[in-house]
């Protein structure tokens, strides 16, 4: 077939590889004049990894990233553990790989070159599509028109103009900023977290390296309402350091590095679900078709299992049948997994004054207890329930 895949991001590098392998004739189109990630650190899960290494793409994202076998949050006024969880409870070689969006981005850059049958459009603004039984096209800002093709990819994330999806803004966002790591206390094989009941969280990610800079680097994150930014500008630098530090001094060297607001930047968070996320020769996958917020860690891993489970379906049913058995199989593990996000959320980013006290003495000494452990394990690693149904 032909097939437009609309973003050159973590779901449309990797269907553009799974699919190129296929033998399908591929046409990328992103709006940059050269393709490039945006945002800071994230965490690839054990389902994420498994698919990176499917598409060649593993090796070059572990040369990069670092190795977090432990997510641990602490209450800073009192010092209690608050989250806890280990990888290696129900695999014992288990492991989050902590990276930054450059890194994934080289990794699946690099396999993706090592397809043929790749075309890559560049400084193109897609618009709007026009489908019909036979065909679809691609309509781009300049009014150029592109196609037929078979089938339209939409992975072009929580902007996509393409997709129907009805999100929900959260009252919570983070800021986010990569700093060198420094010599510290903190642990490089943990995801660190400090909290304030629900209304302050503050957190270290080992990410290690990216292309083209030197050193190990760390992601560091701040909790902020969605509409606080410009009053976290406005309090200037000097404020947010004194309090941050003040919560959890060890921090003071990463966000000592902090020299310009613009070094932070600022993350909002919205929650919705297609629950049909294709029409005809249109399908929408990663954040185009689900949106949730980061407190899982789960959101590349979905735009990766996503496109796992289209090259899969696609290999093996014709396209009127492929797109159904694709949003089948992604349906439970999606709706599972935006539940859960949906429930902890408000535990850790929100004003609520009840729900912080629930998490920190009912919820959390559950999770202690077996086999709560395991199944929270088995959450983080994205395993819960099989990722891309029978197929």
């Amino acid at each position: 077939m032909r097939i437009a895949i609309i973003g050159a991001g973590m779901g449309g590098l990797t269907a553009a590889s799974l699919l190129a392998d296929q033998g399908h004739e591929i046409t990328i189109f992103d709006q940059f004049d050269t393709p490039k990630p945006v945002g800071s650190g994230l965490v690839i899960q054990p389902v994420g990894q498994q698919v990176l290494a499917e598409v060649g793409a593993l090796e070059t994202a572990l040369s990069y990233g670092n190795r977090v076998t432990h997510m641990l949050g602490i209450e800073a006024q009192n010092g209690k553990r608050v989250l806890d969880v280990k990888y290696d409870l129900v695999d014992p070689n288990a492991y989050g790989l902590a990276i930054h969006r450059a890194a994934l981005f080289d990794a699946l850059w690099k396999a993706m070159l090592t397809r043929d049958g790749i075309t890559l459009t560049t400084a193109s603004d897609v618009t709007s599509v026009r489908q019909d039984d036979d065909s679809i096209e691609v309509f781009t800002a300049t009014h150029d028109v592109h196609g037929p093709f078979d089938l339209c990819i939409d992975s072009s994330g929580a902007g996509s103009p393409l997709s129907p999806i009805k999100s929900k803004p959260l009252g919570y966002g983070a800021i986010w900023g990569t700093v060198d790591w420094p010599e510290t206390e903190i642990p490089k094989h943990h995801l660190s977290q400090r909290y304030v009941k629900a209304s302050h969280m503050i957190g270290a990610l080992p990410i290690g390296h990216i292309p083209g800079q030197n050193g190990f680097k760390a992601a560091v994150f701040w909790s902020l309402p969605s509409d606080s930014y410009a009053a976290w500008q406005d309090a200037g630098l000097d404020a947010w350091k004194a309090e941050a530090t003040t919560l959890w001094p060890a921090l003071a060297p990463f966000v000592n590095q902090i020299t310009d607001a613009d070094q932070m930047t600022m993350a909002r968070y919205t929650h919705g679900t297609l629950n049909r996320p294709y029409s005809n020769r249109l399908v929408h996958i990663g954040d185009a078709a689900h949106r949730a917020s980061p407190q899982l860690g789960q959101g590349a891993n979905m735009a990766l299992l996503d496109a796992l489970a289209l090259s899969r379906a696609l290999n093996t049913r014709p396209l009127t049948q492929a797109l159904p058995a694709f949003a089948r199989a992604r349906r439970l593990h999606t709706k599972i997994y935006q539940a859960m996000s949906w429930a902890f959320t408000p535990m850790y980013q929100s004003d609520s004054a009840l729900l912080p006290l629930i998490r920190d003495r009912a919820l959390f000494p559950i999770s202690q207890i077996p086999p709560t452990p395991r199944i929270l394990t088995s959450l983080v690693c994205g395993t819960m329930v099989p990722p891309i149904g029978r197929l």
